[in-house]
């Protein structure tokens, strides 16, 4: 691969292009291509990512984005000079290594050409794209709100350097702005970033992974029809909040989104993704992945009725129907600890599957016994206050009773309780309280501790496939995880509908930079926890060193500015080694400055 430049008179100037291209063979000859139009880059931005992805899925490597040349000498004055040794200063230290990283996956992505395209440049000060770039390369170095990027972020990090945007020109009017322009482009930005995240990873796609979360709101929301109460996945039923359904792969990289009431029940969500996605990429015979909660019968029919395929959970109550299978012996062991087995169907359109896990049965075991020991020293405290005479009435005992349930409902069948009133008072007791432990509870509950019940109508695929698909619903979890506590995607503070979306739209690229750049270093073998390589990353500084200098003849000389890069540890060598990156040494050429 090789880079070319493209020259383009533009309002009386010419501007310089870059794109890369790679030669190939082909039966009629060597051919070229080009792998990807990289835009107007400055001599700064010229950096060693010709390696970036080297090893991805065994592929070539993805396409470049920053270049880096070494510093042009021939500009460098051949003027001999001495330093005044006692002047030499450091000035202008901030962080550089994260965002030259991310701004780097940024164009990756070449999410700069999309959004340039999409938001072409007016009259505005700085360019919707730029301000685009800003908002979420903040979300993903340092995610905190656009006051924060105004008067601390910004100015701390070398983004002006790298994109020529000087500290006074973000500020929170722009930075809102911003939102505005982007949120209006936001099923562009999907279309693009699927086709764009298929050329670098190749991700399967026939298994589309589906979940709901919440996230809420500090404020009113007066101004926000969609901020509701509804049930709190961030058990903070007190606030407002929106409902996220998000779409991922089996790799977890992301697809799609949508936002919804926050009252809207997660099975009320599916037709509208599925629909979307559709709109978006085509009907075709999707796996859908779903949790249990977003199923319901007729979901189930509305794929069907698009030639959709799905695995989903079910409610934990449709195991008594399996009772007699969970007591045979034919499991299949898909890995260790975890045992498999196919279940016909009644309507032979379907079929289930039956998974148990030896963890999962150590964790249900420990729970029950947590909530039977709470119910029976409940128990044993609504008897000692019946006999204390502080309890008298039946009903308020029932009450009680139902309270003491209801908290440890796991629990609830586990006794027989029988509370009546006495004829004649026994001591201070009005009332009697009697229970005994359900035999067939406890039978049945050791019985189907550690297993779950899988419903689908791939019957083309064994047990083991299947159920092995159907933990990748993990990913989304994930991703819920990663947005909430990375990337702060929660709380919200906007308050009116069209911010709060381009909010979660911001975290949602920050989102697609993140998985990324786990991606990547996956494919380098450094794991996949981008937080720790971007704080790392961080340490990575830009300075001003600034040199006092006088003439070979004695006289004062200029004083010269030089925009440096700190030199990595040995740490650090390793993982940009390991990532197929070169740091670049030098920002700008060394420029003479008056003395304050």
């Amino acid at each position: 691969m090789f880079l070319r430049r493209y020259e383009r008179r533009k309002d009386g100037k010419v501007h310089s292009y870059f794109a890369l291209v790679e030669s190939y063979r082909t039966a009629k000859g060597s051919r070229q291509r080009v792998v990807s139009y990289l835009g107007e880059l400055k001599p700064g931005e010229q950096n060693g990512w010709a390696q970036l992805g080297r090893g991805l899925d065994g592929k070539a490597p993805p396409s470049p984005t920053l270049f880096d040349t070494e510093p042009d000498e021939s500009n460098v004055d051949e003027e001999a000079m001495w330093v005044e040794l006692r002047g030499i200063r450091m000035e202008r230290l901030r962080a550089f290594g994260d965002v030259w990283l991310a701004l780097g996956l940024w164009r990756l992505l070449e999410l700069d050409e999309l959004l340039t395209k999409l938001m072409p440049e007016g009259r505005e000060d700085v360019p919707w794209a730029t301000v685009a770039a800003i908002l979420a390369i903040a979300r993903l170095c340092r995610p905190k709100s656009e006051l924060h990027i105004e008067t601390t972020w910004y100015r701390d990090t070398a983004l002006d350097d790298l994109l020529g945007v000087p500290a006074a020109k973000v500020h929170t009017d722009r930075l809102y702005a911003g939102l505005d322009e982007i949120l209006l482009h936001k099923e562009a930005i999907e279309k693009h970033l699927r086709g764009r995240v298929g050329e670098l990873f190749a991700p399967r796609q026939e298994l589309l992974i589906y979940d709901v979360t919440s996230t809420y709101f500090e404020g009113q929301c007066e101004h926000n029809p969609m901020a509701k109460r509804g049930h709190s996945r961030d058990h903070r039923p007190d606030c407002l909040q929106v409902c996220i359904g998000l779409v991922v792969t089996e790799e977890g990289l992301p697809l799609g989104y949508e936002v919804f009431e926050g009252n809207r029940h997660d099975s009320k969500t599916l037709e509208t993704i599925v629909e979307g996605m559709e709109r978006k990429y085509g009907r075709s015979q999707r796996i859908w992945v779903l949790d249990r909660g977003i199923v319901s019968e007729e979901n189930l029919e509305m794929l069907r009725a698009r030639d959709g395929r799905y695995i989903v959970g079910t409610p934990k109550a449709t195991l008594r129907k399996f009772e007699q299978h969970l007591l045979d012996q034919d499991w299949i062991e898909v890995q260790a600890g975890v045992e498999v087995k196919r279940v016909a169907s009644d309507n032979g359109q379907e079929m289930f599957v039956l998974a148990r896990s030896r963890d999962r049965r150590a964790k249900e075991q420990a729970m029950h016994v947590k909530f039977v020991t709470r119910v029976e020293e409940g128990l044993q405290g609504l008897q000692t206050s019946i006999a204390a005479g502080r309890l008298k009435n039946a009903g308020d005992a029932q009450r009680r009773l139902g309270r003491l349930l209801q908290k440890n409902s796991r629990a609830a069948k586990a006794f027989r309780v029988k509370i009546e009133t006495l004829a004649q008072p026994e001591g201070k007791a009005h009332l009697r309280i009697t229970w005994e432990k359900d035999p067939e509870w406890a039978r049945y509950a050791d019985l189907s501790e550690g297993c779950y019940l899988l419903r689908t109508n791939v019957t083309d695929l064994e047990p083991a496939a299947l159920w092995k698909q159907y933990i990748q619903l993990t990913e989304a979890e994930w991703a819920f995880r990663i947005s909430k506590d990375e990337l702060r995607l929660r709380p919200i503070w906007h308050q009116k509908k069209e911010r709060v979306l381009a909010h979660i739209l911001v975290c949602f690229l920050a989102y697609v930079l993140w998985k990324t750049l786990a991606q990547w270093m996956r494919q380098s073998g450094l794991g996949d926890a981008p937080r720790t390589l971007l704080d790392e990353f961080a340490k990575i500084r830009s300075g001003d060193v600034v040199l006092p200098t006088k003439s070979t003849t004695g006289g004062t000389g200029p004083v010269v500015r030089l925009r440096c890069v700190t030199e990595p540890d040995a740490a650090q060598k390793v993982l940009l080694q390991r990532l197929g990156l070169r740091l670049p040494r030098r920002l700008r050429q060394r420029t003479p400055v008056a003395e304050m």
